[in-house]
C-alpha cells in the first residue's frame, strides 16, 4: 500500500462537493476505504437508540469523505497545497507545503 500523505491530527481543506472550501481536522483515517473523518466537515443526520450510557433521538455527526476531496492546508496562510517529503538533518522524513516550502508538523509524534 502506498504512502498515505495524510495522518491524524492533520488540517486540511475541503476541495470539491458541499462543503467545499471548509477547514478542519483529521479525527479518523481510513486508508484501506481511501477514507478519513474530518471535524464539522460532511455532517449527516442518524437515528440514535437510546443505550445506557447515550440518550435516544437523531444526532449529527460526520460521515467520512474520500481522500481525493482533501488537501492540506498550509501552515503559513491556510490555503490549499501539495505535500512533498524531504529528509532533515538528523535524517528523519519529514513532510513540507509545496505552496511555501513550510514544514507540516505531525501532530501525534
Amino acid at each position: 500500500m502506498p504512502s498515505l500523505k495524510f495522518k491524524k491530527g492533520d488540517r486540511v481543506v475541503i476541495l470539491t462537493g458541499r462543503d467545499k472550501g471548509m477547514q478542519g481536522e483529521i479525527l479518523t483515517m481510513i486508508p484501506k476505504q481511501n477514507r478519513a473523518v474530518v471535524r464539522g466537515v460532511n455532517m449527516v443526520r442518524r437515528h440514535q437508540r437510546q443505550t445506557a450510557t447515550q440518550n435516544g433521538g437523531i444526532i449529527s455527526k460526520e460521515a467520512s469523505i474520500n481522500l481525493s476531496n482533501l488537501a492540506h492546508e498550509d501552515p503559513s496562510d491556510g490555503k490549499p497545497t501539495r505535500v512533498g517529503f524531504k529528509f532533515s538533518e538528523d535524517g528523519r522524513k519529514i513532510r513540507f507545503a509545496k505552496r511555501s516550502g513550510a514544514i507540516i508538523p505531525d501532530r501525534n509524534s
